[in-house]
């Protein structure tokens, strides 16, 4: 383990976040109710420029009258690049009681967009002598956002999350696609000619890279890696797909865009009992051999040592705080 200590985020249970437009009012106690881990009320993509300041209003409304239970509580602002962005943090921030946990902050492409974002609600919160912190999440869904991936995840002290914002990121980078996630058909490889046989074509995972770094960056900064949204909510299948190869690079949650998602996202980004059980058994094992002198054993045919025990650590906590949420 390197000298530098890196200091974790908030611990919040992010398996699955819920967006809601800001603009669409008969959804905010529907959001409250469901399973969803996280619930971000949207005042960006999902709001027309003519309704942003009555979504701003709503979302105001709903932050303070709806009871969101223990559920953990996000506003997605406007971008930095519009004049929508210091209103939306100004009036939410001093017209709210104090229930809002995060600031989703879009298309983050510096370090400066968040240091920007942190003065001005540092300001409010000190204004106003308010002792609750709201932490950002950030969506990396351009190429600058992720050639500055590192320093966005460093930039400030609020941060908890990253989170891959496919759509945009995919335009930024002029990625040949107009699906939101998922696979792509062009994005493969053909088997070798073999004389005599049929050539194979392998699909890839075309955000296999963008995922793989922002994980990196995250985990580097203690920071809660997020996969972002799949369009098709009529595709269960194909959802638990790209959340399972998220959830193996690192994530620990992904976007539901729809409220059918929810439940696949939770269940994949879940551990199973015989997964937990396992974990159990390989921490009994190697607490075992520790006091046995032993740097390693062997469990079900597999050897396992101390970083076992970390990986077994990770997901009996995960449980632990799943079961805690009920």
């Amino acid at each position: 383990m390197s000298f530098t200590i890196i200091d974790q985020a908030t611990a919040r249970l992010n398996r699955s976040e819920l967006a809601v437009p800001g603009s669409n009012t008969s959804l905010f106690e529907k959001a409250a109710k469901s399973q969803a881990d996280v619930v971000f009320l949207d005042l960006e993509d999902a709001v027309a420029p003519d309704d942003k300041e009555q979504a701003r209003k709503n979302i105001i409304e709903a932050i303070n009258d709806v009871d969101w239970g223990a559920k953990t509580l996000s506003v997605r602002i406007n971008g930095l690049d519009t004049h929508y962005m210091y209103r939306d943090v100004v009036d939410i921030l001093e017209q709210t009681n104090g229930r809002l946990d995060v600031i989703m902050i879009p298309k983050v492409g510096t370090a400066a967009d968040v240091y920007a974002v942190d003065m001005l609600v540092t300001q409010i919160e000190d204004a106003r002598k308010q002792t609750k912190r709201i932490g950002f999440e950030h969506i990396i869904e351009t190429a600058l956002g992720m050639a500055n991936v590192d320093e966005i995840a460093a930039a400030s002290k609020r941060n908890e999350s990253l989170h891959f914002g496919v759509a945009d990121y995919a335009a930024s980078t002029k990625a040949r696609t107009t699906v939101i996630g998922g696979p792509n058909a062009l994005y493969g490889v053909l088997t070798d000619m073999v004389e005599g046989q049929e050539r194979e074509y392998h699909w890839g995972d075309m955000w296999h890279y963008a995922v793989s770094r922002m994980v990196v960056a995250a985990r580097a900064n203690g920071l809660r890696p997020i996969d972002g949204p799949f369009g098709d909510f009529s595709d269960p299948d194909g959802f638990k797909a790209q959340a399972n190869r998220a959830a193996c690079l690192g994530c620990e949650g992904k976007w539901a865009i729809h409220p059918s998602q929810i439940a696949l996202a939770n269940e994949v980004n879940s551990p199973s009992e015989a997964e937990v059980t396992k974990a159990k058994r390989i921490i009994e094992a190697m607490e075992q051999a520790q006091r046995e002198g032993k740097g390693a054993v062997a469990l079900d045919g597999r050897l396992i040592d101390i970083a076992s025990i970390k990986q077994a650590e990770v997901m009996v906590k995960k449980a632990e705080q799943i079961a805690k949420a009920g």
